[in-house]
């Protein structure tokens, strides 16, 4: 059964700032452990690293610029910021039809 805490938790709140978020997650712990399970369930938790083929694209200076800057304020190498970016990007897309 859900704790209180983590029913509430239920949505994820926009957040200000980083250390809002920060806060948000070291306080509902619960809900993370759950959020976990459920994607056990439903077989989409991935072991090992996801297999990957290396390609070469061009992107403007400025994007990638954009990205360097992004990804050093989240503390991620700016590659994999990108490829987080992407991925969301293509999920969005594929639900979107």
């Amino acid at each position: 059964m859900a704790s209180k805490k983590t029913a509430q938790a239920a949505t994820i709140p926009k957040f200000e700032s980083e250390a809002e978020e920060a806060a948000w997650w070291d306080g509902h712990p619960d809900f993370i452990v759950e959020q976990f399970e459920k994607a056990a369930k439903e077989g989409r938790l991935l072991r090992g690293i996801p297999k990957s083929k290396s390609v070469t694209i061009r992107i403007p200076v400025r994007d990638l610029e954009a990205a360097q800057r992004l990804a050093d304020r989240k503390g991620l190498p700016y590659q994999t910021y990108m490829k987080m970016l992407l991925h969301q990007a293509l999920e969005k897309e594929l639900v979107a039809g």
